[in-house]
C-alpha cells in the first residue's frame, strides 16, 4: 500500500476546491468583477480597461460595483471569432466561381 503523506494530502485538497469553485462559478449567472475576470481568464485590470472603452457588457445598479451576465461574456468572447485560411480560401473560390458564371452569361 501507497503511503500518503501530509503534502500530498493537501495537495488533493486544493485541487478539490479549486475544481469545486470552478463549479459554482460555471453555475452562476451574474458575476462580480473578479469572478469575471477568473471566467475569461485575464486580469481584474484588462476587464476595467475593457468596460471603460465600452467593449464588454455590464451592469452597475448602484453606480459603484460592476456585474457581468455569465451569458452576455459568452456571447462577447464567440463574436470574436478569427476566419480560418480555409473558410477564406473557400469563400474566394465561391466568389470566383459566381464571378466566372456572371461573366458567362
Amino acid at each position: 500500500m501507497t503511503q500518503v503523506n501530509d503534502a500530498q494530502i493537501y495537495e488533493k485538497l486544493e485541487r478539490i476546491e479549486r475544481m469545486l469553485a470552478e463549479q459554482n462559478l460555471l453555475q452562476k449567472e451574474v458575476l462580480t468583477t473578479t469572478e469575471s475576470a477568473e471566467y475569461l481568464d485575464i486580469s481584474e485590470s484588462q476587464l476595467y480597461k475593457l468596460t471603460s472603452a465600452e467593449a464588454i457588457p455590464y451592469y452597475k445598479p448602484g453606480g459603484k460595483k460592476l456585474y457581468f451576465r455569465r451569458s452576455e461574456l459568452d456571447a462577447w468572447i464567440f463574436r470574436h471569432r478569427r476566419t480560418t485560411r480555409s473558410e477564406i480560401a473557400a469563400k474566394a473560390d465561391m466568389y470566383l466561381k459566381n464571378k466566372s458564371l456572371k461573366n458567362k452569361i
